[in-house]
C-alpha cells in the first residue's frame, strides 16, 4: 500500500504535469521542481519555512527570495504556496520525483539503476545503456550506484524488473539448480 505522502505527492505532480503540458513548458517545470527539491534538503530551513508563528506571506516571500537569480514559472510559485500553506514542504522532493516519472513516461524514457561492486568506466556504462535501450526500445536514464557488499558483477533495476548479474546472484541460482537436481554432472 502506498504511503499517504506519496499519494499526496502523486496528486500534486499529476495536477502540475497537466498544467505544464497545457502551457507547453514541462521541461521548465522539471528543472524548477528539481531546484526546489534541492533547496529543501536542509531540515532547519524547512522547519523555519513551516513555522506557524511566522505569517504565511513572510514565509512565502522568504522562499521566493531563494530563487531571485532566475524567474520561476508563476504556477510553480502557486504550487509552492499551496504546499507551504499546508506545511508539506517535505513532499516537494516526492512531487518532483513523481513529476519526473510522468515526464519520462510521456517521453518514452525508462529509469534504470545499476548497482555494481566497483565504479564502472565510461565504456561499460555506454555498453550497459545501449543494451538497456535495446531491451526497452526507448531511451534509458541510467543512475549508477556502488555497493561494496556485492562480490562482483552488476544488478540493474529497470522499473519493476530486476536483472541480477551479480556473482552472488549467479551463485544462488546455481545452488538452487543443484538443490533441485537441475544440474547434472
Amino acid at each position: 500500500m502506498a504511503r499517504a505522502g506519496t499519494t499526496t505527492a502523486r496528486r500534486y505532480a499529476e495536477a502540475a504535469f497537466e498544467i505544464a503540458q497545457r502551457d507547453q513548458n514541462t521541461d521548465l517545470w522539471l528543472t524548477q521542481l528539481d531546484r526546489l527539491s534541492a533547496a529543501l534538503t536542509d531540515e532547519d530551513s524547512v522547519r523555519r519555512l513551516e513555522d506557524p508563528e511566522i505569517p504565511f506571506e513572510t514565509r512565502h516571500a522568504a522562499f521566493k527570495a531563494l530563487f531571485t537569480d532566475r524567474a520561476m514559472v508563476a504556477q510553480v510559485y502557486n504550487l509552492l504556496g499551496l504546499v507551504l500553506r499546508r506545511r508539506r514542504l517535505e513532499s516537494i522532493s516526492d512531487i518532483a520525483r513523481e513529476f519526473r516519472r510522468l515526464y519520462n513516461k510521456r517521453e518514452g524514457i525508462y529509469e534504470a539503476v545499476a548497482i555494481s561492486a566497483a565504479q564502472l568506466d565510461d565504456k561499460e556504462v555506454a555498453a550497459l545503456r545501449a543494451r538497456l535501450e535495446q531491451m526497452t526500445g526507448g531511451r534509458v536514464d541510467l543512475s549508477l550506484q556502488i555497493d561494496p557488499k556485492l562480490l562482483g558483477g552488476i544488478q540493474v533495476r529497470l522499473g519493476d524488473l530486476l536483472i541480477d548479474g551479480s556473482v552472488r546472484g549467479r551463485l544462488e541460482r546455481l545452488r538452487g539448480r543443484l538443490a533441485t537436481g537441475a544440474v547434472t554432472p
